[in-house]
């Protein structure tokens, strides 16, 4: 089955525009100008990938990205009309895997989702679970999973691709240059500090803070950043 794209724009021939670029890649496509609905079909439909403009004229983006992601794990890509390198850290921060500002090129549009849905799932392969830190940490590659004390905690794809990329070698210092690559491919031309974004968003749900022991990750100033715990035998 190919992949199946939730599009999420109020502005209709726009939306038809997109929609139109990436039939034309064989992608099931879905869409609607309503945040409402977007939720209703992403809970039935959950798609790959959610094209969302963060200027719905119902509910704000930001809240329709959220409860899609409370049924399914969809990599988003956000659309705004807002061009600062603040607006774009913000849109990170609230979990979008890539950004396009308006107006944007709708081939652009659609190598950038082709580009994620290639590499959304993308981690270090491992055949089985594995934990660290005496089992303060364990991640199931195949099937995406990552426990924090042995709850299951819920990570977007980039999130996961950064917590993927550390712990494929425990205490090695990877740079932000290093770990965007990894995510994201060398081609993607967003600023490194968004890494940064998404390491506040990790800490968050893993509890990641110093007065909590072991730290998951750590920060090593003007580097970058490594896994602190070690792998259990």
């Amino acid at each position: 089955m190919p992949p199946t794209v939730l599009v999420v724009e109020d502005e209709a021939k726009l939306r038809d525009l997109i929609r139109g670029f990436l039939e034309r890649e064989r992608l099931v496509v879905l869409s609607t100008g309503s945040g409402a609905e977007a939720i209703a079909l992403g809970a039935r439909s959950r798609p790959d990938l959610v094209v969302l403009d963060l200027g719905l004229p119902d509910i704000p983006g930001s809240e329709v990205a959220r409860e899609l992601r409370r049924d399914g794990d969809p990599l988003v890509l956000m659309l705004t009309a807002r061009a600062t390198e603040s607006d774009r850290i913000h849109g990170f921060e609230l979990g979008a895997d890539d950004y396009l500002v308006k107006p944007f090129s709708p081939r652009e549009l659609v190598l950038r989702s082709l580009a994620l849905l290639r590499r959304g799932r993308a981690g270090p392969s491992a055949p089985t679970r594995v934990s660290f830190g005496g089992g303060a940490l364990a991640i199931d590659d195949e099937r995406h999973e990552l426990w924090r004390d042995g709850e299951l905690v819920k990570v977007s794809p980039t999130e996961w691709g950064i917590v993927a990329t550390l712990a494929r070698a425990p205490g090695r210092v990877y740079s932000r240059y290093e770990l965007v690559n990894a995510v994201r491919g060398e081609e993607w031309e967003g600023y490194e500090r968004v890494i940064d974004s998404h390491v506040k968003n990790l800490r968050r749900k893993l509890g990641d803070h110093e007065q909590r022991a072991p730290r998951v990750i750590e920060t090593v100033l003007g580097v970058g950043y490594r896994l602190g715990l070690r792998r259990d035998p």
